[in-house]
């Protein structure tokens, strides 16, 4: 992971500075407090309390060390440079799935930021990949175990 870019979107970047702003500054310290906390009660060869908050420490600063990584990887997605002749992460895509007739629209963002649920299709998807450097009007297929073809109706 650490050669390979990840692409977010200005939004995006500020949501993972603020997760690790305040893994950084509130959520360490409560860790630590909980330690002492446990470390009071005595005996910490049987001590739940402090297993656990040793166990929360551990994955606390595993998910720092990843948002470093991850923000030392960043590459921004640019939505507002050049044109929007061809999809691109970052442009938001209609499509019609050409046996269904479906309309879907979607944007393209990083992995990171991916929620299908909410429109934010990850660029490493199969139907991101598949439409990706193409234009408006062009058919593209989709491979997956059973391909599909999809229309470009809109990018911007």
């Amino acid at each position: 992971m650490a050669d390979d870019k990840i692409y977010v979107t200005q939004e995006g970047l500020e949501e993972l500075k603020k997760e690790q702003e305040n893994l950084i500054h509130v959520v360490r310290q409560e860790v630590i407090e909980d330690l002492k906390a446990a470390r009071a009660q005595g005996d910490l060869s049987e001590n739940a309390d402090y297993d656990a908050a040793r166990d929360r420490q551990a994955q606390v600063e595993a998910r720092i060390r990843e948002l470093e990584v991850m923000l030392n990887n960043i590459e921004i997605i640019d939505d507002k440079q050049g044109s929007v002749r061809v999809a691109k992460i970052g442009s938001t895509v209609k499509i019609e799935e050409l046996d269904t007739h479906q309309i879907d629209e979607f944007t393209i963002v990083g992995s990171v930021e991916a929620d299908p649920l909410n429109g934010k299709l990850s660029n490493v998807t199969p139907l991101a990949e598949a439409i990706l450097e193409h234009k408006v009007g062009q058919i593209v297929e989709v491979l997956v175990d059973e391909p599909y073809q999809v229309k470009i109706l809109e990018i911007r």
